[in-house]
């Protein structure tokens, strides 16, 4: 079966699933699966730049997600004046003052090479930052800390957050790159993952940026609430006309438009990361890939180029967080774990097809597919193929209780199969 062909039966395949499970099991679970395969795909595919085109092996994803969706409570929640008149431009300042000390420690460093200088400067600031930072976090933590204590937003668009999920992102992978982007693959994992924790851990703690592990609720949307819809009366008669209820017909309008304008977003970043991948930039970083010692000597700066990649890949995963956090309406920093937001996006790119943007995609699609649809038929199965033991077996028991697990057991079968008999993944690399 030639390249073609086999990507078009594989996305054939993708949309038959959806489309069987909205027969089978109501079009809500399928349009819930395709919105989530969406977000999951555009993951796996600045995931894919970074592994699959440029070799770097980044497993701090879930902190560019996590910033993604801190970018929607900044953009788009409204400001809490009370907040900002208690210490607003005090914390803000205090966050400008760290950033203008780690510059200055760079730079003086670099000029007089001392460490000493440095570390004495770093200490000096330490308390100036403290000083300037607790009193107005304090005061902006009191003002109604049930409902808010925090400072809020800029009260934008929702959608103008997704940018700038992406280039909060961006940000963050530029001072990580800067720092990590030197050492071998296996460090630079582990540095990756190290700072992807420091960043939920500081989401968490800071409640007046984020309000912490109490939540941001209520996040605008770019689509009507549904309550609206039922509330039109031209809208539940055009319902009633396609033989809805209002309640049902409202709740699959507001996620087909979730679908449409999460499709468009792949659709324009897939085209272009199609552009790069077939670029002179994008056969240099994939020489830079199998062979470093070759470009360096062809006078590429394998550095800087990877910095390059290392920040469109991750600026692509904070726009999916971006996406993510709007379609949840709600911000849960204690929600951003690794499995789900670091392994699982990894298993899609090695099942997809490392190197392969559409091999992303695809398994973007595949992987959330079976992750929902496991834990929606997990018991059942477990039910038939246990229904032969006798009721009180502690075999029949101890299976029925760890059916729980099973995704992570089939999420492990499927990987051992794919490597097994397809190892660079279901449409490799060309």
């Amino acid at each position: 079966m030639s390249q073609s062909v086999r990507t078009y039966a594989l996305f054939a395949l993708v949309a038959v699933l959806i489309i069987g499970t909205g027969v089978l099991q109501g079009p809500n679970l399928a349009l819930t699966i395709l919105n989530m395969g969406l977000v999951s795909a555009i993951m796996a595919l600045g995931v894919n730049l970074q592994w699959g085109i440029a070799g770097l092996f980044n497993v701090g994803v879930m902190g560019f997600v996590a910033l993604g969706g801190l970018a929607v409570v900044l953009t788009s929640m409204p400001p809490v004046p009370e907040a900002w008149s208690a210490g607003g431009l005090r914390a803000w300042g205090s966050v400008l003052l760290a950033g203008l000390l780690v510059v200055l420690s760079g730079f003086v460093y670099r000029k007089t090479r001392k460490g000493w200088l440095v570390a004495l400067l770093l200490v000096a600031g330490f308390f100036l930052y403290r000083w300037m930072r607790d009193p107005a976090v304090s005061a902006i933590e009191a003002v109604d800390p049930a409902a808010t204590g925090y400072l809020g937003g800029f009260d934008l668009p929702v959608v103008l957050a997704w940018p700038v999920g992406g280039l909060l992102a961006a940000g963050a992978a530029w001072v990580i790159g800067k720092t990590a982007l030197g050492l071998r693959s296996d460090y630079l994992a582990i540095a990756t993952l190290g700072i992807s924790e420091i960043i939920i851990a500081v989401i968490k703690n800071e409640d007046w940026l984020s309000r912490g592990v109490k939540n941001v609720n209520g996040l605008p949307r770019p689509v009507p609430a549904e309550i609206d819809l039922q509330n039109d009366p031209g809208f539940v008669e055009a319902a009633a006309g396609w033989g809805f209820d209002a309640t049902t017909a409202s709740t699959l309008y507001v996620k087909l438009g979730y679908s449409l304008m999460f499709t468009a977003v792949l659709i324009l970043l897939l085209v272009l990361a199609q552009l790069a991948l077939n670029s002179p930039w994008g056969r240099m970083m994939r020489a830079i890939r199998d062979n470093e010692v070759s470009a360096q000597a062809m006078g590429k700066d394998v550095t800087y180029r990877h910095l390059q990649v290392f920040i469109l890949g991750s600026a692509i995963c904070g726009i999916a967080g971006a996406m993510m956090t709007t379609l949840d309406g709600l911000f849960a920093p204690t929600a951003y774990q690794p499995l789900r937001y670091t392994f699982l996006i990894w298993v899609m790119v090695i099942v997809g097809g490392s190197g392969n943007n559409l091999g992303a995609v695809l398994g973007g699609f595949i992987i959330w597919f079976l992750w929902i649809q496991v834990e929606t038929l997990g018991p059942e199965l477990m039910g038939y193929l246990t229904f032969w033991l006798p009721e009180g077996s502690a075999v029949k028991a101890h299976l029925l209780e760890s059916v729980a697990h099973m995704r992570l057991l089939t999420m492990g079968l499927i990987l051992l199969l794919v490597l097994r008999f397809s190892p660079r993944g279901l449409l490799p690399e060309k």
